[in-house]
C-alpha cells in the first residue's frame, strides 16, 4: 500500500500543473495577456503550442518507451522528463506581453515534458497494482490527483486577485517538484531486457496482431481528442464567451476538481466490478450530453452547472481508460506498449486542438469549435462498443 500511495503522489504533484497552467490560469494570461485574443488569434496560437507538444510526444514516445523497457532506463526517463516540465514552469516568470513565440516554446516543451512524464508514470500500474485492481488503483491515483488541482487552485486565487502571476509559476513549479520525489524514491527496480529491440514497426505488429486492444485505440484515438480539447479549452472558452473574470475561472475549476475528485472514487470499484469498457460508456454518454449544454448556455450559472457535471465524467474516463488499457498489455511490453498509448492519444488530440483554435478563429465563434468537438465523443462511443475485452474476475 505504501508503494501505491507514493505513485499517486505523482498524480497529487503534477495535477497543479494541469489545473493551474493549463486550465485556468497560465492558459487565460497567455491567450488574453501574451498573445491578445482578438478574432481568436490567442486560440489559435494556444492550439498551435498545445499541439506542437503534443506531436514531440507521438513522435518520441514509443520509440523512447521501448527503449526504456530493452535498457532499464524507465525512471531515468521519468525523472528527466517531469524535470524538464518543471524547468519551464518557473521560466514563465521571463514572459511579457508580446512574447509570443518565447511563451510558445515554454508552454509547448513543458506540455512536452509533462505528457512524457505520464508514459513512464503509467507504465507503473501494472507493477504496484494487486491482481484485479487495475480500476481501483488507477481511479485512486486519479482522486488524489484532483486533491492536488485543489490545492494548486486554493494557492493561485489570492495570487492572481493581486496580480502575483511570477509568484505563482514558482510556487506550481515547487509543488510538482516536492510532491514528485516519493514516486521516484518508491517505485520497483528497471528490469532491463537486453535481447528486446527497440522497432516501431514490432511495436505496431503487436497492437494490430491484438484485436482488444487495437480497437480499444482506435476508440480511446477519437473519444480522448474530445477530452483533451475540452480540458485545454474549457478556460478559455469561460473567459472568452461567458465572460467569466480570472478569479471565477478559478473558482469555477474548484468546483470542477470536486466533482471530479468524487467521479473518480465512485467509480473506481465499479471499474473492476463491472468492467471498464462499461464506465467508459457511462462517461461518454454524459460528455455528449455536457457537450450539448455547454453549446447551448448563456449564463455563467447555467455553464458552472454543466461544468461540475462534467467533473464527474472526467477522472472517471481516464481512469477507466488507463484501466482498461493495462488489462490488455502482456507483461514486459508496458512502458513500450503505454508509449504507443501515449501516441494515439496525443497524436489525436493534436487534432483536436486544432481544430477547436482553427474553428473558432475562422467562424469568429467559440460556440461552433464546442460543436466540432462534440463529434469526436460520438464517434468514439460508436467505436468503443466493438472491444470485446476479458470479463473482471468474479
Amino acid at each position: 500500500m505504501r508503494r501505491i500511495l507514493a505513485w499517486c503522489l505523482f498524480d497529487f504533484a503534477n495535477s497543479a500543473y494541469s489545473a493551474v497552467i493549463v486550465v485556468s490560469v497560465f492558459s487565460v494570461y497567455y491567450v488574453t495577456h501574451i498573445v491578445g485574443n482578438e478574432h481568436g488569434l490567442g486560440d489559435l496560437w494556444w492550439g498551435r503550442a498545445i499541439s506542437m507538444s503534443l506531436l514531440l510526444v507521438v513522435l518520441t514516445g514509443p520509440v523512447l518507451g521501448a527503449l526504456a523497457d530493452r535498457a532499464g532506463l524507465r525512471m531515468r526517463f521519468f525523472v528527466a522528463f517531469t524535470a524538464l516540465c518543471i524547468a519551464c514552469i518557473a521560466l514563465f516568470t521571463t514572459l511579457g506581453p508580446g512574447m509570443i513565440l518565447r511563451g510558445f516554446a515554454l508552454i509547448a516543451l513543458a506540455n512536452f515534458g509533462f505528457e512524457s512524464s505520464q508514459i513512464y508514470y503509467n507504465s507503473y500500474l501494472p507493477d504496484i497494482a494487486p491482481p484485479g485492481k487495475l480500476g481501483w488503483v488507477s481511479g485512486l491515483g486519479f482522486a488524489i490527483g484532483y486533491l492536488g488541482s485543489i490545492v494548486g487552485l486554493v494557492v493561485a486565487l489570492p495570487l492572481v486577485n493581486a496580480h502575483r502571476f511570477n509568484l505563482l509559476w514558482l510556487l506550481v513549479a515547487a509543488f510538482f517538484a516536492v510532491f514528485a520525489i516519493p514516486s521516484f524514491l518508491a517505485m520497483p527496480p528497471d528490469r532491463p531486457q537486453p535481447d528486446k529491440h527497440v522497432d516501431l514497426r514490432r511495436i505496431v505488429r503487436d497492437v494490430l496482431a491484438n484485436q482488444p486492444l487495437r480497437r480499444f485505440l482506435l476508440a480511446f484515438f477519437l473519444y480522448f481528442d474530445g477530452v483533451e480539447t475540452t480540458i485545454v479549452f474549457s478556460g478559455i472558452y469561460a473567459a472568452t464567451t461567458l465572460k467569466f473574470t480570472t478569479p471565477e475561472v478559478i473558482k469555477l475549476f474548484l468546483a470542477v476538481q470536486f466533482s471530479a475528485l468524487l467521479g473518480a472514487l465512485a467509480l473506481a470499484k465499479p471499474t473492476d466490478r463491472w468492467g471498464a469498457k462499461k464506465v467508459i460508456t457511462v462517461t461518454l454518454l454524459l460528455w455528449i450530453g455536457v457537450s450539448l449544454s455547454a453549446y447551448f448556455a448563456e449564463a455563467k450559472s447555467t455553464f458552472f452547472a454543466v461544468a461540475v457535471t462534467a467533473g464527474l465524467g472526467l477522472g472517471s474516463i481516464q481512469a477507466a481508460s488507463r484501466a482498461l488499457m493495462a488489462s490488455l498489455i502482456p507483461a514486459g511490453k508496458e512502458s513500450e506498449l503505454f508509449g504507443f498509448y501515449a501516441l494515439c492519444g496525443k497524436s489525436s488530440s493534436i487534432l483536436g486542438p486544432l481544430v477547436f483554435g482553427a474553428v473558432s478563429y475562422l467562424a469568429g465563434n467559440q460556440r461552433a469549435a464546442v460543436a466540432a468537438v462534440g463529434v469526436f465523443f460520438v464517434a468514439g462511443l460508436l467505436l468503443l462498443q466493438r472491444v470485446r475485452p476479458a470479463l473482471p474476475p468474479s
